[in-house]
């Protein structure tokens, strides 16, 4: 894929998440988490930094083994809070727990960075909320 494809990709990875209907993207393993993976593989390599090809294998492996919730899970419960898109997400270490962290484009605006637990699902913090 060259750099002149990826644009395209991430917006048709997020066109189709705002399209789908709220029970798909609540499923654990549904077309959300896809999408979410097409638009973090568009992004490029520097999008979340060296190694997050290896943080998206880890973070897969953490969902199936059910120590981490799906990442399309998180999208919902941050899309209820926040009316508004993602714009990259992953799976890091913080404070000894699994977490990850989505920046995400709120309709009015505003760019918000939210840290969730991975197990829990619990927001732990919104950065420009």
């Amino acid at each position: 894929m060259n750099r002149m494809s990826s644009p395209l990709l991430v917006l048709f990875a997020v066109a189709a998440t705002a399209m789908m209907p709220r029970e798909a993207l609540a499923r654990s393993h549904g077309l959300a988490d896809a999408a979410m993976g097409v638009m973090m593989a568009a992004a490029g390599p520097d999008s979340l930094g060296a190694g997050w090809r290896q943080q998206q294998g880890e973070a897969r492996e953490a969902v199936q083994s059910g120590r981490a919730i799906p990442l399309g899970r998180v999208m919902e419960q941050i899309r209820r809070r926040t009316p508004g898109r993602p714009l990259d997400a992953g799976m890091e270490q913080s404070g000894g727990r699994a977490v990850y962290r989505v920046r995400w484009a709120a309709e009015d605006g505003r760019r918000i960075d939210y840290i969730v637990d991975a197990e829990t699902g619990a927001i732990l913090r919104a950065d420009g909320e």
